[in-house]
């Protein structure tokens, strides 16, 4: 892990790395989704709106996905000291949020002919929304950090920490409260899901994950380039100071 510490390595390894989990992400995500809108065959109870959780179930696991790898981030640069990490934990945070508020979008469009209502109250819902909250409030505090010109604050860091607890409740809201969201359809080793479905649900989650892994290679050579020329321009105004 070390070993990708040095940012010029680690440049050299996203520059060829990114486009390719770019191109393999959005051809891998189109295929699945249009085989889950116009080949996989509608439910026998929720018919065609069914269809959604090829956009909802990706958009679930990589809001709390990403939530977890910043975490991990967050926790290698406290006790490793990575230099990498506050850029990775800075760079997974705003497409977790994107990805938290899609699910939580895609999952009211689902929820209004399953339940007939947009939203309730339930405990999946609400600690969905906790986690959007949480997001925002990341990327408000490392904004911050990055002002005071201390862009690798322990504050954030502690408070993603922090945040993780949030990610179990997610995970057991359905089987802990009564709850109207469904019991979890896939668990470890075994799902509950048809083949036909359960297939190219699979794959667009394969490939919405290229996808996010693509941008934060993207978010992370951006804010590298924003602290190298923020490094230059202070040597040069240091170097004018010095010689008048």
């Amino acid at each position: 892990m070390h070993g990708f510490a040095n940012p010029a390595r680690f440049l050299r390894l996203a520059r060829w790395l990114t486009p390719l989990l770019l191109f393999t992400g959005i051809v891998l995500t189109a295929a699945s989704l249009a085989w889950g809108v116009f080949v996989a065959p509608a439910d026998a109870l929720q018919g065609e709106t069914v269809r959604i959780v090829y956009l909802h179930g990706p958009t679930v696991w990589l809001g709390r996905g990403g939530w977890t790898a910043r975490a991990l981030a967050s926790l290698t640069g406290l006790v490793w000291r990575h230099p990498l990490a506050a850029i990775a934990a800075r760079a997974i945070a705003v497409p977790g949020a994107v990805f938290a508020a899609l699910c939580l979008v895609t999952g009211s469009i689902w929820g209004r002919p399953a339940w007939g209502a947009w939203w309730v109250w339930d405990g999946r819902l609400t600690s969905m929304l906790v986690l959007l909250f949480l997001y925002l409030g990341y990327l408000a505090l490392a904004d911050a950090a990055q002002r005071d010109g201390a862009g690798a604050s322990r504050v954030p860091a502690i408070f993603g920490l922090v945040g993780a607890v949030n990610i179990p409740i997610i995970h057991y809201s359905v089987l802990w409260w009564n709850s109207l969201h469904q019991p979890p359809s896939i668990t470890m080793g075994k799902s509950a899901m048809a083949p036909e479905f359960l297939v190219p649900l699979l794959a667009a989650t394969a490939g919405f994950s290229l996808l996010f892994g693509a941008v934060v290679l993207m978010r992370m050579r951006a804010l590298l380039a924003d602290q190298q020329a923020e490094a230059r321009l202070r040597r040069k105004a240091f170097a004018t100071s010095g010689a008048d």
